[in-house]
């Protein structure tokens, strides 16, 4: 399908990581004795969402992976962006520099477009953070999130998952049958093929679930791209 025949803002670039890598991750994953059950806003339940779950963040032992992950991931973000450049700008009246280095402009897609890698980063990571990262492994013919859902929900206090912009995922293998993650209002499925990187928006509009993999465990590395919160966008009040 051409560049210009889908505008579902659901993005799929492969080969975020090779298939080397992805097989050592997998290697590690089920090594590991830090493994716990998959957990969805409400806690531990299976008939929603049944899988073995390594949230990354605060071990030591998994910063080099969260680390490879997060710039897999942001060398996404900035393909996405470049194609969708109202993702950054249009909840935010961002403003840099001007390029004679004097005064200030508003940011157009226009803007994003002319910007090199370099400076488009530097407005990204001001604006907006990784979330935290989880392993998950989907057991062959049982595991699956099959609950129709989106990544926003009000209930934590911090508001931290309000902060959610967008989702992503890369797929760690295949070589099993369907697994697919699958968009309810866009009626797309996405088949896992090991190293490919998903990106989507968080919000209802992109209600999707995770099909159940049949013939083969399915392993996937997955979180979210958050705003930055407001105090630290707008200063302390």
């Amino acid at each position: 399908m051409s560049d210009d025949a889908r505008h579902d803002f659901i993005e799929v670039y492969p080969q975020a990581l090779d298939r080397a890598t992805c097989a050592a991750l997998l290697q590690r994953f089920d090594a590991s004795a830090e493994t716990e059950p998959g957990r969805v806003g409400g806690g531990v339940m299976p008939e929603l969402k049944d899988s073995r779950d390594l949230t990354l963040s605060g071990r030591e032992a998994w910063r080099d992976v969260e680390a490879l992950l997060n710039n897999a991931v942001f060398a996404g973000l900035l393909r996405y962006l470049r194609r969708y450049p109202h993702t950054l700008i249009a909840p935010l009246m961002l403003e840099v520099p001007g390029p004679d280095g004097q005064g200030r402009h508003r940011l157009t897609a226009e803007r994003v477009a002319a910007m090199d890698d370099a400076t488009l980063a530097g407005v990204v990571q001001a604006v907006l953070r990784p979330g935290a990262i989880n392993l998950q492994r989907y057991t062959a013919n049982r595991g699956g999130y099959p609950y129709w859902h989106c990544e926003l929900f009000p209930r934590d206090a911090h508001a931290e998952t309000l902060h959610r912009h967008l989702l992503w995922t890369i797929y760690l293998n295949d070589g099993f049958e369907e697994g697919e993650t699958e968009f309810l209002y866009q009626q797309r499925k996405i088949a896992p093929r090991a190293g490919d990187l998903l990106i989507a928006p968080a919000a209802f509009t992109h209600t999707h679930r995770g099909n159940r993999p049949k013939g083969g465990d399915k392993y996937i590395a997955t979180s979210w791209i958050l705003f930055q919160r407001a105090e630290r966008l707008y200063g302390a009040k």
